[in-house]
């Protein structure tokens, strides 16, 4: 079962980078359509 849990913990890591790297190199109007789709969809919450 652990080993199950390190395979995710590598995918998890591994789509996290390449959606770094992914959004690193969007416009600022791309970035903002991402912002507000995510903050519609409660992906993102200002209010911490």
């Amino acid at each position: 079962m652990a080993h199950f849990g390190q395979h995710n913990e590598f995918r998890r890591d591994e789509l996290i980078r390449i959606i770094e790297h992914s959004v690193e190199k969007l416009t600022l109007q791309e970035l903002e359509a991402l912002y507000y789709d995510m903050t519609t969809k409660n992906y993102i919450c200002d209010r911490y």
